[in-house]
C-alpha cells in the first residue's frame, strides 16, 4: 500500500459515482485500520494524511410544510392502524428510521412519559428469510432519553394496551417492521395523500424545522436529535427557517411605536436639508476675535 495507490482507489470511487460522502466514509474505514496497523507495528508509517478527500457538500434539509405535517397526521389517525404509529413518532421525536424500528416497549416508560434510544437496526436476510439485527446507535451521543409530549404518549398507552408486539412498531414479522418495508409504507401514504414523495428522513427534518419554530432552544434540539454538537444542528436547520426569519424581523419592526408611525412618511421628493443653503460666499466664523474671548 503506498499512498499513490490510495488516491488513486480515492478517485476510482468518485469515478464510479459515489457520493462525496460515501468516499470519506471508506477513507475513514482505511485511515483506521491503517493506524491501528501502525501502532501495532504492522507498517511503518501512516501515509492517509496525504491523501485528498472529494469536498463534502451539505445535503439540503428537505421537511414537510405544516399543511403536509396536518395531513399526514389525519391520514395516520384516520387509518387506524398501529403499524403507522411510527410516524407519529417520528415526527414528534426527530428519531431516525433505524432507531424508530428498533425500538421495544422497555425503551418506553409510559409513567414518566419519556422513551430511551439505546440501540438502532438495520435489515438482514438468511436464506431468503427476513431477520432484523439490532446494534448500537450511530454514535455515542445519539444515545439519549427523549421526553414525549402529552399527546404521544396517550396515543403510545392505546398502542401498548392493544398490541402482542415487542417491537412499538408492529408488524407480521415477530421481528416487528424492516426498514424497506416502512419506507415502502410511508411512500404510499403520501402518494393517497397527493403529498410530494419525500424520504422517512424528512420527518426528521420536520420535527427539527418545528422544534425551531416554536422557540426550542439549539442546544436542548441537539440533545434530543443525538447529535454531536449543537454546532451541527445550528449548521443543518437554521438556514431552513425563512417564514420564522420573517415573523421575527416583523417582530423587530414592530418596535417602532405607533406614535412614530402615525406620522407623515418622510417625502422622498423633499431636500434632505430644509435649512437655508450656507453661503460659500460667506466667511466661515462671522464672530471678531474680541467676541471669541467673551
Amino acid at each position: 500500500m503506498t499512498p499513490l495507490r490510495l488516491q488513486t482507489f480515492t478517485a476510482s470511487l468518485s469515478q464510479k459515482g459515489l457520493a462525496p460522502n460515501t468516499v470519506c466514509g471508506v477513507l475513514f474505514v482505511l485511515k483506521s485500520s491503517i493506524g491501528r496497523a501502525a501502532a501495532l507495528g504492522l507498517v511503518r508509517k501512516r501515509f492517509t494524511e496525504a491523501i485528498v478527500r472529494p469536498k463534502l457538500r451539505e445535503k439540503k434539509v428537505v421537511s414537510f410544510t405544516k399543511e403536509e405535517q396536518r395531513a399526514i397526521e389525519r391520514g395516520v389517525l384516520q387509518s387506524g392502524s398501529p403499524h403507522l404509529l411510527g410516524i407519529f413518532l417520528a415526527l414528534y421525536t426527530g428519531l431516525r428510521i433505524g432507531e424508530l424500528l428498533a425500538l421495544t416497549w422497555e425503551d418506553v416508560d409510559l409513567a414518566s412519559g419519556t422513551l430511551t434510544v439505546s440501540k438502532s437496526c438495520y435489515d438482514s436476510w438468511k436464506n431468503g428469510t427476513y431477520f432484523k439485527v439490532l446494534g448500537t446507535t450511530k454514535t455515542q451521543s445519539s444515545e439519549r432519553v427523549i421526553p414525549l409530549p402529552a399527546e404521544i404518549v396517550l396515543h403510545l398507552k392505546y398502542a401498548f394496551q392493544n398490541t402482542r408486539s415487542r417491537f412499538v412498531v408492529p408488524a407480521k414479522s415477530e421481528y416487528g417492521a424492516s426498514i424497506r418495508a416502512y419506507q415502502r409504507t410511508f411512500a404510499r401514504l403520501l402518494s393517497r395523500l397527493g403529498i410530494e414523495r419525500k424520504g422517512f428522513h424528512a420527518l426528521r427534518h420536520t420535527f427539527a424545522t418545528r422544534a425551531l419554530e416554536v422557540g426550542m432552544d439549539v442546544k436542548t434540539l441537539s440533545e434530543i436529535l443525538g447529535h454531536k454538537n449543537p454546532m451541527i444542528t445550528l449548521k443543518r436547520y437554521t438556514h431552513s427557517l425563512m417564514g420564522h426569519k420573517t415573523e421575527m424581523m416583523n417582530k423587530v419592526g414592530s418596535l417602532l411605536s405607533a406614535s412614530s408611525a402615525a406620522e407623515t412618511p418622510v417625502n422622498p421628493a423633499a431636500p434632505v436639508n430644509s435649512e437655508t443653503p450656507v453661503n460659500p460666499a460667506a466667511p466661515a466664523n462671522t464672530d471678531t476675535p474680541s467676541d471669541l474671548n467673551k
